[in-house]
């Protein structure tokens, strides 16, 4: 119960990556044994831009989301061959650290935008972020990884646009989960991971608006990936990507049985105490993310309790091994007006396609005894 973090690998992924590892050679080389590997790379390079309505050729890997993140922001961008710089970037207070901390732009050029109570972007602090200044670059995460809040990606990308500015979406949480055509949203780039939705950790992808149109490599040497990542492929990972994505486009209109799912689990979470509430719930969200808070109950200790039940949840965002802390998502929120105590954190339960109301009923189970061990039993101390 926590896809959001890392979702299980699939078995079609699996069988990609065990073929793929019989299959020697270099997919840079001219021979027989490289054309065979080549194939390899080029077969999930077609896989992924169809789950996210791309061409092939838009499509550039990398070692994971945050080594795209790393790549795109950046100041410096090639538009028809042209040298294009930026001075500025705005990203979201709320988005994961690899957009937050600004990638290869200098700190002081960054500006952090705020939430809404809900955890929707303000608006107009977008706009007033794209006047105060020259183009810039707009850095987004299209889901929220803690509480599955989705942003409205269309109205700022023709904000950003019609200001000169760039945008990169961080699709991670959506691809998959929701149906995401990347020449509708519109974005300049587009960032993927592959164990977000089934596929290896280890290998993750951008996706370019147009081939065109390009940030500066953040690794260099050689070139692979038409010269925007050097280095040789992981054909393994990447096999295991494209099996990946095409068993998640295959999946993609389960959302709203996923749906079902949540609201099955959030009415069980709610009935417990009047003072539950889910994070982000009067908002678009992702159809298998919920984030559970009670103004008494710390997030870790329940998360431990569900852990000693057999039942792997979040206390917020997995963004590092071992993290335990406050979360930045719901101090924004509570900063916003949000009646959140962000010193008790939030409960992520998060699912994917092979869940079932079986797995949800358990989950209300465990979640329901430990609550009437500890919560339930004194609603007006903090259970720490």
């Amino acid at each position: 119960m926590d896809h959001n973090a890392s979702a299980p690998l699939l078995p079609e992924a699996r069988d990609a990556i065990v073929a793929a590892l019989a299959v020697e050679g270099n997919p840079s080389s001219v021979h027989a044994e490289g054309r065979a590997v080549r194939s390899l790379v080029a077969r999930a390079r077609a896989d992924v831009a169809g789950l996210v309505g791309a061409e092939p050729d838009t499509v550039v890997f990398t070692s994971g989301a945050t080594e795209a993140a790393a790549t795109c922001l950046t100041p410096h961008w090639t538009r028809d061959g042209r040298e294009a710089n930026f001075a500025r970037l705005a990203v979201l207070n709320t988005d994961h650290p690899c957009i937050r901390e600004g990638g290869r732009f200098q700190a002081d050029s960054v500006t952090r935008l705020p939430v809404k109570a809900d955890g929707v972007l303000d608006l107009c602090a977008l706009d007033a972020w794209l006047e105060a200044g020259p183009p810039g670059v707009v850095a987004v995460c299209a889901a929220n990884s803690e509480t599955g809040v989705l942003q409205p990606m269309r109205a700022i990308v023709e904000r950003a646009h019609a200001a000169g500015s760039l945008v990169v979406c961080d699709a991670v949480q959506m691809a998959g989960r929701l149906p995401l055509n990347a020449a509708a949203i519109g974005a300049d780039a587009l960032i993927l991971s592959a164990h977000k939705l089934g596929g290896p950790k280890g290998v993750g992808a951008f996706v370019l608006r147009s081939t065109g149109q390009r940030p500066a490599p953040l690794l260099t040497g050689g070139a692979q990936e038409t010269r925007q990542r050097a280095g040789t492929e992981a054909t393994a990972l990447i096999a295991g990507f494209g099996a990946a994505a095409m068993a998640a486009a295959r999946s993609i209109d389960d959302s709203d049985r996923l749906r079902g799912l949540r609201e099955r689990l959030e009415r069980g979470v709610l009935a417990l105490s009047p003072d539950f509430s889910v994070l982000g719930g009067g908002a678009e969200r992702l159809p298998q993310t919920a984030m559970l808070h009670h103004p008494a109950l710390r997030a870790e200790t329940a998360q431990i309790a569900m852990d000693l039940a057999g039942i792997a949840v979040s206390a917020g965002s997995a963004c590092s091994s071992g993290k335990v802390g406050g979360s930045v998502v719901l101090d924004a929120m509570a900063r916003a007006g949000a009646a959140i105590d962000p010193d008790m954190g939030g409960l992520r339960v998060s699912f994917g396609p092979r869940t079932d109301e079986a797995s949800i009923d358990r989950f209300l189970a465990a979640f329901r005894a430990f609550w009437e061990r500890t919560g339930a039993a004194e609603p007006a101390r903090r259970v720490a």
